[in-house]
């Protein structure tokens, strides 16, 4: 069970991963000794897992993204998704519901580099068939 001062220190973290425990400290106050003892529970605990770097607007604007619906061969889903993993520009794979059965988000720098991984995709052995939607404008992010 987490506690308010936890959720408030996830928060913290959500918002900057790089966040000082001195810093931490102050924002909640909490000594600094009672942080890192609070974030050693909470990754021992694997409410933690991971700290991740975020890529700036800068960046990501620049980017061509898609998402890309797959019909697999349920005996392969395994092999593909794990070849799936392998490639850089796939930032997401979502097992779905429906017609299809992954749901991948490609992010390509051009439209020649998302055509390239998008035909690797449909040459996997499995996949049965694919339905692309390029991402034209994002309305809303949380």
């Amino acid at each position: 069970m987490l506690t308010e001062k936890d959720e408030e220190l996830l928060s913290i973290l959500r918002l900057n991963a790089r966040a000082s425990v001195s810093d931490m400290a102050r924002a909640t106050g909490v000594s600094r000794t009672a942080i890192q003892n609070r974030l050693n529970k909470l990754e021992n605990n694997n409410v933690i897992e991971a700290y991740s770097v975020v890529l700036g607007s800068e960046y990501t604007s620049g980017l061509i993204s898609s998402n890309v619906s797959l019909k697999v061969n349920p005996n392969l889903r395994k092999t593909i998704c794990l070849a799936l993993r392998k490639v850089h520009q796939i930032s997401h794979i979502y097992s779905i519901s429906g017609e299809y059965d992954l749901l991948v988000t490609i992010q390509a720098g051009t439209l020649e580099k998302l055509s390239e991984v998008l035909n690797m995709v449909c040459s996997l052995e499995g996949v049965a068939r694919t339905n692309s939607s390029i991402i034209l404008d994002t309305i809303f992010k949380r």
